[in-house]
């Protein structure tokens, strides 16, 4: 038990350490990936440090892994640079033996992860959209970027030379409008300003000092005409924009916004969903070919009886509108159930993720222990180095994956697990390797003394 404490207390600093690296170079990726949409907007340095902070909970998710496969690294190759390991071993400790403490630990942090993710992350990912829809409700100028097009909405491409933080004021304004189907307007404004209408679904731009040229689609080269104001009011949906009111429970939940347990009921509720439509739409193919069975159509009786004819008539052309219907609801049904295999199958990754990614920390210790042990080195800057073709190896995997279970070409369950698989099975090869070796080792040893 005492090896066991000093293998973790051997453990427990490098772990904290690289957590606590890695969530600070996520973090500072972030900023500088989002700094220009954050800084200069108008927006406090509190609703800053809330984007900030919400975004640390799909941070924690992965930097918990990584942490785990460095400390591994490092804790390991430092008690084997210094021997330590080979006299526990020659002492009679296997390898596995050695590990066993760190992969405990490594269980226990796998299942806080999986907590994490089903009761955290979903509510930080959702307060995230909800920050950002209430960011962008207060400041239209938010989803507009100076000097680039903005292009979030369907038929409309908006640039602006300027923006500025503390109004809603713009300068430098070019609209293209080709929204409309016989015409394309090109809007030119000096100035302007943007804001919303009092129910949020449309997007109200004040042009000042412009004009408006006008070409037909049709005949580009005839129809012309120039317009010339000094205002000019634009009205755009705002959905495009993705403006929304604020209220949490008006926003609705993508996949990464639930808990497995939620995506799961979902899910069954789909099925369900499948299996009644089909019930029903082979019920009423039960029902017309029955119809069609008892039905006797005898042309001698018509011929004499006008109205036993007109009858007859109506019920055939009755036989024929049914399956009509069942032909095309069959059709439907294909359809529909098209889309829901797809969103199942987008649930269902969401799902297994949830439960990879953490247990990625077993797997990652697996490999990083004997890793450690063999390469004898447990300093920081080489388990950095040597980790990163595992995270890189790992974290293609896993979008590769997604992309796959997409396009149908691989199962939710394959496309998020097969990481895990592949390099577990490398760490069990690393791990009986070095079990090999350390008993060749003790065998020569006694052979000679």
């Amino acid at each position: 038990m005492k090896i066991y404490r000093y293998i973790l207390k051997a453990h427990f600093a490098p772990f904290f350490i690289s957590f606590f690296i890695i969530i600070f170079v996520f973090t500072f990726q972030f900023i500088m990936k989002y700094i220009d949409n954050l800084v200069g907007k108008g927006l406090s340095w509190w609703i800053i440090s809330q984007v900030i902070t919400l975004n640390l909970a799909w941070m924690v998710t992965l930097a918990g892994p990584m942490a785990a496969l460095v400390a591994a690294l490092m804790a390991y190759g430092s008690l084997s640079s210094t021997y330590e390991i080979t006299v526990m071993q020659a002492s009679g400790i296997s390898t596995i033996k050695l590990m066993l403490p760190v992969i405990l630990l490594s269980g226990v942090l796998c299942y806080a992860l999986i907590l994490f993710n089903n009761n955290v992350l979903p509510e930080a990912n959702h307060r995230t959209k909800t920050l950002m829809s209430d960011i962008q409700r207060t400041r239209p100028t938010f989803v507009i970027e100076p000097g680039k097009f903005t292009d979030d909405i369907s038929g409309y491409n908006i640039l602006v030379k300027k923006t500025f933080p503390a109004s809603n004021k713009l300068e430098g304004i070019l609209i293209i409008d080709s929204s409309n189907p016989e015409t394309a307007n090109i809007l030119t404004a000096n100035s302007g300003e943007i804001s919303l209408s009092k129910d949020f679904t449309k997007m109200i731009i004040d042009l000042y000092d412009g004009e408006i040229h006008q070409l037909s689609k049709k005949n580009p080269y005839g129809n012309y005409r120039k317009v010339e104001f000094k205002k000019h009011i634009v009205s755009i949906d705002a959905q495009g924009f993705g403006f929304s009111k604020s209220d949490e429970n008006a926003l609705s939940r993508g996949d990464r916004e639930l808990s497995a347990d939620s995506m799961r009921a979902i899910v069954a509720k789909l099925k369900t969903d499948v299996y009644t439509d089909k019930k029903r739409n082979i019920d009423a193919v039960k029902m017309l070919a029955k119809d069609f069975a008892v039905f006797k159509y005898h042309t001698g009786d018509l011929i004499n009886d006008t109205i036993a004819a007109s009858q007859t008539k109506m019920y055939v052309q009755t036989l024929v509108n049914r399956l009509k219907s069942v032909k095309s609801r069959t059709m439907s049904q294909k359809n529909i159930e098209t889309a829901n295999k797809r969103q199942i199958d987008g649930y269902m990754v969401e799902v297994h993720k949830k439960y990879s990614i953490p247990f990625a920390c077993i797997v990652f210790v697996l490999i990083g222990a004997p890793l450690g042990i063999i390469t004898k080195r447990g300093g920081f800057g080489v388990a950095a180095g040597m980790s990163l073709g595992f995270f890189l190896l790992y974290w293609a995997f896993l979008i590769g994956g997604e992309k796959l279970a997409d396009r149908e070409m691989l199962s939710p369950f394959l496309s998020m697990w097969s990481a895990n698989f592949i390099l577990g099975a490398v760490g069990l090869y690393l791990t009986f390797k070095n079990s090999v070796n350390i008993n060749q080792i003790k065998k020569a040893f006694k052979s000679k003394y």
